[in-house]
C-alpha cells in the first residue's frame, strides 16, 4: 500500500493524494474484488494513476510503472466509467460542499471546433457565407 505517494509532472507539480484526500474519496469508490486467485490491488494506487494520466495527458501505455501495469488501471477505469463511479463521486463531492449543481457550465472560449465544423472546405481560407451558398 502506498502511503503519501507523489510524482511530478513536467511542470514539477504534485500528481497523487494526500492521506486526508483520500480519506473523502476513497470511501466514494467502488470496492474491488480480486480476479481469480488474484487478490484486488488497493484503489488509491489506480486512482492515482487515473489523474496522473488526466494531468499529462498521457497516453495508457506511457504510465509511469509506480502505478502498476497501465492495462490493469484501464480496465479498472473502464469498469468505473460503466457503473457510473465518476458521476457518483462528482455528485457526492458538490454535495459535501454544498455547490449548487445548476451552476454548472462550458466556457465556450476554451472548447475548440474542428475546421470542417466552423465551414471551412479543403482550399478554402475564410469560411463561407450563407449568402454565398444563396447565390450559388
Amino acid at each position: 500500500m502506498i502511503q503519501g505517494f507523489f510524482l511530478e509532472d513536467a511542470l514539477g507539480e504534485r500528481i497523487g493524494l494526500t492521506d486526508e484526500e483520500w480519506a473523502v474519496i476513497g470511501p466514494l469508490l467502488p470496492a474491488e474484488r480480486g480476479r481469480g486467485c488474484r487478490p484486488a490491488e488497493d484503489n488509491r494506487r489506480y486512482f492515482e494513476g487515473m489523474m496522473w494520466l488526466a494531468r499529462t495527458g498521457a497516453q495508457w501505455r506511457h504510465l509511469p510503472d509506480e502505478y502498476g501495469k497501465w492495462n490493469s488501471i484501464f480496465r479498472r477505469y473502464r469498469r468505473w466509467l460503466e457503473v457510473g463511479a465518476f458521476d457518483a463521486m462528482l455528485e457526492s463531492l458538490a454535495e459535501m460542499v454544498e455547490r449548487d449543481p445548476t451552476a454548472d457550465m462550458i466556457d465556450s472560449t476554451i472548447v475548440r471546433a474542428h475546421h470542417c465544423a466552423v465551414g471551412i472546405k479543403r482550399g478554402l481560407n475564410k469560411p463561407r457565407r450563407l449568402a454565398d451558398r444563396a447565390a450559388a
